[in-house]
């Protein structure tokens, strides 16, 4: 698909696959939560920067690593991911971030928020434009679980992504888990009446896509159908 840019701001998306993605603006790209599948080519010219919202096998990959190799990158890492598992070549390319922290470097801001599971949330303003990768901040309502333990997610997941109320959110990636039965969507439900998304990219929904099909058969009066994206397949790519 060839590169458009609309009224002058560029974005592309690239789903690699489960909860990775690849955001290339203008003048930046960013690699987020890299698990497996293959990375785009990187654009030349541009600042890189790569984000691991926490250190479980599916969202950090140390592969990730190599893309130093290429210049010009920063990593950008949950405080949780053991800086024994950074290599030395690349440590001083390394940020590492606690839940609600702001950092700042080279045209862009980041903001964390505190995951339920772990690890962080990244919000990130560039180029004019503001993404929200969720890592794995998420109501994790399981059966097995006690009605107390499901409750206490629920609360701790509403005052966690409280920072996002009202704001104005270019691309959200928002975790769509099937493993959660019929609760698959409390998640991504409610971040949609607290958020001012543009459009909403379901993640982490572990090889299967058709539940996305699934929220739309379920939402059918929805005003928020027209902002969830359907993504296909990996390597698909979005214009914004």
């Amino acid at each position: 698909m060839d590169d458009i840019i609309l009224g002058g701001v560029y974005m592309k998306i690239t789903y690699i696959g489960h909860s990775g993605f690849m955001v290339e603006l203008e003048q930046t790209w960013m690699l987020f939560d890299y698990y497996k599948g293959e990375i785009p080519v990187l654009p030349k010219g541009k600042r890189g920067f790569v984000f691991a919202s926490h250190r479980h096998s599916d969202h950090f990959n140390p592969e990730i690593f190599r893309l130093a190799e290429s210049g010009g990158v920063t990593f950008i890492l949950s405080s949780d991911i053991w800086k024994k598992r950074i290599p030395e070549y690349v440590k001083e390319q390394s940020v590492h971030l606690k839940p609600n922290t702001e950092f700042s470097a080279e045209g862009i801001r980041v903001h964390t928020l505190r995951s339920t599971d772990e690890g962080v949330a990244f919000l990130v303003e560039a180029e004019g434009k503001t993404i929200y990768h969720a890592g794995d901040l998420n109501n994790w309502y399981w059966k097995e679980e006690s009605k107390e333990w499901n409750q206490n997610m629920d609360e701790k997941f509403r005052s966690y992504i409280e920072p996002l109320r009202g704001k104005k959110i270019d691309a959200a990636f928002i975790p769509l888990d099937p493993r959660q039965e019929e609760y698959y969507s409390l998640g991504m439900d409610y971040f949609l009446n607290l958020a001012d998304a543009v459009q909403v990219y379901p993640m982490h929904f572990w090889g299967e896509p058709e539940i996305i099909s699934r929220w739309y058969e379920e939402h059918l009066d929805s005003p928020d159908r027209n902002r969830v994206v359907k993504i296909s397949y990996e390597g698909e790519i979005f214009q914004q």
